[in-house]
């Protein structure tokens, strides 16, 4: 939009709209993005949101891998760091290792002054009030763990926090570009966890644990779960359930799944892909509740292939079928990604909002 068409939407006086675009370019909010093709005289310069002078550090921290990257608001990852970490692992030895990285990355890239906020997606629920990680049923030891005050305090920006497959789901939305779409996202890793951006945003339930159909309870089934019951289909499909049902072969964590399967060990890719057989049939009331445009599939067990073709097989099989119809089920087009990607666009809606912009004035005034 030029200046002249943002004044006679506005009807703000010249000098007023001059005065308040002067301070969103000060405060990076607002650029030059292009220009008007011309009709004679001068082109009209065309002003946009400032998606790529600030950047955002971004984190996706899970019970046996942690993510720490560097994108801007646009959602371009700059620069990402993996690293596998222990189970059981305690958040007085990571937090400080995730402060350190992402420092690091800031300085490789001589981008710490740029830093707009931080966005860091883990498991299980949130208490977005507090900024405090409530029941991560893999990550015991991260119970009632104080997040938001951490890192605001190492890094000195607001922070953004979101369950991991809320913010796989946020970012394979972002990838898709259809604004008006549902999207359900999938994450199965070490545990397994659902999200779904509907609107637009997140939906994150009355209390906060919209999505936890690792924890939906199988019939029949027995198996001790991580958070204390029987019977969940973490317990029977996850990658920890995986690790379990190969220990007899030699298999002591999930890279060592990960490899049998990609190996193409019979009985691997077997469990695997009865593995995605149980999800998909869970999966088939999600969709069939939900009604989403896509679903999408992330997590280093649910990148496999024969998980998610036992997944893709079942689902088509027993969701309602005007449900099924048209879905577009696939694995996260953004790969490992997605969780990044979907923290840096929270980031940026929180970066862009009023309240934030108009705190950032209200400081800008008084300095």
């Amino acid at each position: 939009m030029t200046r002249h068409e943002l004044q006679g939407r506005l009807g703000l006086s010249r000098a007023t709209l001059v005065e308040r675009l002067d301070t969103l370019t000060r405060l990076r909010v607002i650029d030059t993005v292009g220009h008007r093709a011309s009709s004679g005289g001068r082109r009209a310069a065309l002003l946009g949101a400032d998606q790529t002078s600030r950047v955002a550090v971004v984190a996706h921290l899970g019970a046996s891998l942690a993510t720490v990257g560097v994108a801007d608001l646009r959602g371009t990852v700059l620069a990402v760091h993996r690293e596998r970490l222990p189970l059981g692992h305690e958040p007085q030895h990571v937090l400080p290792w995730l402060l350190d990285t992402a420092r690091a990355q800031l300085s490789s890239l001589d981008r710490f002054g740029d830093l707009a906020a931080v966005g860091l997606a883990v498991p299980g629920q949130i208490d977005h009030e507090t900024g405090v990680s409530l029941m991560p049923p893999t990550m015991q030891a991260w119970r009632d763990q104080s997040l938001r005050e951490v890192f605001a305090d190492g890094l000195g920006v607001s922070v953004q926090l979101e369950n991991d497959a809320n913010a796989l789901a946020y970012g394979e939305y972002l990838a898709a570009d259809a604004p008006h779409s549902t999207v359900l996202g999938v994450w199965i890793g070490s545990g397994i966890g659902a999200g779904v951006v509907i609107g637009g945003l997140p939906h994150r339930g009355a209390t906060g644990c919209a999505g936890e159909i690792g924890h939906i309870r199988i019939e029949d089934r027995d198996e001790r779960c991580s958070c204390g019951l029987r019977g969940c289909v973490a317990a029977l499909a996850s990658g920890t359930a995986l690790v379990r049902q190969l220990r007899s072969e030699g298999a002591r964590a999930l890279p060592d799944v990960l490899r049998r399967v990609e190996a193409g060990d019979p009985h691997a890719v077997s469990l695997a892909t009865d593995a995605g057989r149980l999800l998909g049939t869970v999966l088939a009331t999600v969709v069939t509740i939900l009604n989403p445009h896509r679903v999408r599939v992330g997590g280093e067990i649910g990148s496999l292939r024969p998980f998610l073709a036992g997944l893709a097989e079942t689902l088509g099989q027993q969701a309602h079928e005007v449900a099924a119809r048209g879905l577009d089920v696939g694995p996260a087009v953004l790969g490992d990604l997605a969780p990044l990607v979907g923290m840096a666009g929270l980031a940026a809606e929180h970066v862009f909002s009023p309240a934030a912009i108009d705190e950032a004035a209200t400081r800008l005034a008084k300095a």
